[in-house]
């Protein structure tokens, strides 16, 4: 770790009015995996995405088979120490607010409050009918008991909790649907193909454009779907620091960049800050 930048990072951060994005690199020392860090595994099938899931019965089976095991991992995992980080930073009273592209849940898990779920969360489903959101355990619950018996060992796990299971194991698995209406259930999380809500990214927008720094964490900024908010900040002349492992595509427009493991970094970046007086 270069205790150099950190220290210049802690001075950055010690303003306060600090925009976290944060990405799934930050959730790998959970154990949730990423798909382009040192970590990462390239996914061998094609994402799920809204058309397919709301178009085709077959879709929905494979994809709630596959969730079904995945969410065993996802649902286990816990916050790591660069979780815990991140929310006693905003505990001091240092963070604008938290950006996360994650659907994990677990800088609320770790205890921050100001989290906006860009893509959303897997921790609960939404009725497309009716639009009732439910927890994601209740659903897990009446999946369970549609299928007795029924067991598929993932042989690997997503970060969007997507799990490797066989053809014969999607056969035999049963779906259910919406309790109240019995409309067609999806989690609550933004699918390829569809659409960020507008007024959720307007609101990341605005917590960029107020911040007085953006830092962004464990994320490789390859798609737009992040980058957004560094070009918004670079736009605008709001510093930029990133910690990732390993170059991201908003390296260029940064103000410092540091390549290293999150959760140590992160602790020691809240060990270099004033704790301040209760």
């Amino acid at each position: 770790m270069d205790g150099v930048t950190v220290t210049r990072l802690a001075e950055l951060v010690a303003g306060g009015g600090v925009a976290v994005l944060s990405g799934a690199g930050l959730s790998t020392e959970s154990g949730i995996p990423d798909y382009r860090g040192p970590t990462g595994r390239a996914r061998r099938a094609e994402p799920m995405t809204y058309q397919r899931f709301t178009g085709s019965a077959q879709a929905r089976q494979r994809y709630w088979a596959r969730s079904h095991v995945g969410w065993r991992q996802i649902g286990q995992a816990r916050p790591n120490a660069g979780h815990r980080a991140v929310a006693e930073l905003e505990r001091r009273g240092l963070l604008a607010g938290i950006v996360t592209q994650n659907v994990d849940g677990l800088h609320q898990a770790a205890g921050a409050r100001r989290v906006i779920e860009l893509h959303g969360g897997l921790d609960r489903v939404v009725c497309l009918s009716c639009r009732e959101r439910t927890p994601r355990a209740e659903l897990e619950r009446r999946l369970r008991a549609a299928n007795p018996g029924w067991e598929a060992a993932g042989a690997r796990i997503n970060p969007d909790g997507d799990a490797v299971v066989t053809d014969a194991q999607v056969a035999g698995f049963q779906v259910v649907d919406c309790a109240a209406c019995g409309g067609m259930l999806k989690p609550d999380v933004v699918f390829f193909g569809e659409n960020v809500p507008r007024p959720r990214v307007d609101e990341c927008f605005a917590l960029v454009a107020g911040a007085s720094l953006l830092l962004v964490l464990g994320s490789s900024l390859t798609v737009r779907s992040g980058l957004r908010f560094v070009t918004k900040a670079a736009s605008l002349g709001v510093p930029i620091a990133i910690v990732n492992q390993g170059e991201t595509g908003g390296d260029a427009d940064a103000s410092l960049t540091l390549d290293a493991p999150l959760g140590p970094t992160l602790t020691e970046l809240t060990a270099r800050l004033p704790v301040p007086a209760q």
